[in-house]
């Protein structure tokens, strides 16, 4: 069965950056799979919001997204919201992942760009876990030198394929996600805890995702890795 890892940073971003593609991946009897790297703990204007309720809300709202979408699992990683730093242990835990799902297509955020298309700042989880998931791509995951103690277990070096990577400034990929798209927004609008009851995530969805001849397309910076 074909394999796709989805990294994310944080609740509803692979949902943003993907998941049109993912829901479609799925559809064609992909096996994807889902990390979060974040416990979520940021984002709500509810100051009454218990922090601990938050996290859980979010956690719940991620995984009722990945069902929405057809992903086969989900594992949050549950580093601070907004305060993720780059490290040994957070490539190491995205390390397993992909020897454990063996993925062929790996899709993350491009961490290459402060400002993506000169309208917003690329935020700082998304550069880490973007960064991070392109080392552990390559070259932690493919040498059985780097985290010996995950080969000691059994979990074998992996070798990725190809990379995707959304809100890039530089796209060269992209997807008709119009067969899908209103998945990819039914996805987006369990996170409820994040855009509220009067959200109008399929407005949000015709401006953001359509293209000028009317399709709606997801599009990436795409990585066939040669070796």
């Amino acid at each position: 069965m074909p394999t796709a890892l989805v990294i994310a940073a944080h609740p509803d971003d692979g949902e943003f950056g993907c998941g049109g593609y993912a829901a479609m991946l799925a559809d064609a009897g992909w096996a994807v799979h889902w990390v979060v790297t974040t416990n979520g703990a940021k984002g709500t204007e509810d100051r009454a919001m218990p922090r601990e309720r938050l996290i859980a809300m979010r956690r719940e709202e991620q995984f009722e997204a990945c069902r929405r979408l057809g992903a086969a699992s989900l594992r949050m990683l549950g580093y601070e919201d907004g305060e993720l730093n780059y490290s040994r242990e957070l490539v190491g835990a995205l390390v397993r992942a992909i020897r454990e799902t063996r993925p062929g297509l790996v899709l993350t955020h491009d961490p290459t760009d402060f400002i993506i298309r000169d309208s917003f700042i690329n935020h700082v989880d998304h550069r880490v876990t973007g960064a991070a998931a392109l080392d552990a791509v390559y070259p932690a995951a493919r040498d059985h030198l780097n985290f010996p103690e995950q080969v000691a277990e059994g979990l074998e070096p992996w070798k990725v394929g190809e990379l995707l990577l959304w809100n890039s400034n530089t796209p060269n990929f992209e997807v008709d996600i119009s067969a899908v798209v209103e998945r990819k927004v039914r996805a987006l609008e369990a996170h409820a805890s994040q855009f509220g009851p009067g959200a109008d995530l399929a407005a949000f969805a015709r401006e953001r995702w359509r293209s000028e001849d009317g399709r709606y397309v997801e599009r990436f910076r795409r990585v066939v890795l040669a070796f």
